[in-house]
């Protein structure tokens, strides 16, 4: 016991007079990671769920509500209140940015924001850590300990959006360089007499190895088409979950020709022409912008050595001379 106290009072000393607050902060946070736990890993009752089921006279229904839902994670449910936005449009919006970055679970945005809370309390938990073993024993100012420990937690809350935003801008960009080869692939496969149901099938095969993520929004159109589903919904949905203005304008394009029974063949032709000249053309503004990205580099690297070369020896002579009359005088 005597041992734990000058243990206590030891790091209240090299904490200085926020010793206490941080302390007692860090062992609340750590209680509240505990709570949680205990709470998401308890186990229902099985006397309250044979009474559910037999008022209900119907236990199969959780097992049909589990399907319907896509197998959403029910322990979460508990906190969906906590881990969702209760805003509608917020909540849309996010399940729309996750499913553009390729997640497409029921339980992407609660898994997001859990992420978010449990990085955010073990980064906070470790800048704690980190200070009290490091660094509390020096002078340190109150900005640098609130740094120390709210640094670390602040990215780790922070981390899981700027994955999200990565990972969105990656797949935008994949399907956006393999559009226009799958475009040629379906020309060459409604010409050859299939339909561009069949032609989207074919596609998603032979792309999968290049373009894994336009391969998978393909498969997801021919199977919700086999299922029965209206193709133009469906064509309007890839486009929503892509988010890139090109698949857009292509979805329009097919719904109208087969709105108006115009050949889907031609339709694809000029736009796979189109799209062709729009890959050259980001590719030439990649092309342009590097020598505007590549100044400030050189200039790093070019000047100084360029300085050294020209000015160092005048600078040296002027030196010798300066030291040579205080000599003499």
């Amino acid at each position: 016991m005597e041992s734990l106290i000058q243990m206590f009072a030891t790091l209240t000393d090299g904490l200085g007079e926020f010793g206490p607050i941080i302390i007692a902060g860090t062992l609340g946070v750590i209680l509240v990671v505990m709570v949680l736990i205990l709470m998401l890993n308890q186990r229902q009752d099985p006397l309250e769920k044979l009474k559910r089921a037999n008022k209900t006279g119907r236990p199969d229904e959780e097992i049909k509500k589990r399907l319907r839902t896509g197998g959403r994670n029910q322990k979460l449910d508990k906190y969906a209140s906590f881990l969702e936005p209760q805003d509608a449009k917020q909540l849309s919006k996010m399940k729309l940015t996750l499913m553009q970055a390729g997640y497409r679970s029921n339980d992407a945005v609660r898994y997001f924001h859990f992420s978010q809370f449990a990085l955010g309390i073990g980064s906070l938990v470790l800048g704690v850590i980190y200070f009290l073993l490091f660094v509390a024993g020096g002078q340190v100012t109150t900005t640098q300990t609130i740094l120390y420990i709210l640094g670390p937690g602040l990215a780790g809350y922070m981390f899981p959006k700027y994955w999200v935003t990565k990972r969105l801008q990656q797949r935008q960009e994949e399907i956006q360089d393999g559009f226009p080869d799958s475009l040629d692939m379906m020309l060459v496969c409604v010409e050859a007499g299939q339909s561009i149901d069949q032609a989207i099938v074919r596609v998603a095969k032979e792309i999968i190895a290049s373009y894994p993520a336009l391969a998978e929004e393909y498969e997801i159109v021919a199977q919700q088409i086999k299922a029965g589903r209206d193709k133009a919904s469906v064509l309007r949905e890839m486009a929503e979950r892509c988010g890139i203005q090109d698949i857009s304008s292509f979805v329009t394009v097919l719904i109208q020709s087969q709105t108006y029974g115009t050949p889907i063949a031609e339709a694809l032709r000029v736009y796979a022409s189109e799209m062709r000249d729009k890959r050259v053309m980001r590719a030439e503004e990649k092309a342009n912008k590097l020598p505007t990205k590549m100044t400030l580099a050189t200039m790093m690297f070019t000047v100084p050595a360029l300085l050294i070369i020209l000015v160092g020896p005048s600078v040296l002579g002027v030196m010798k001379l300066f030291t040579m009359q205080t000599g003499l005088n």
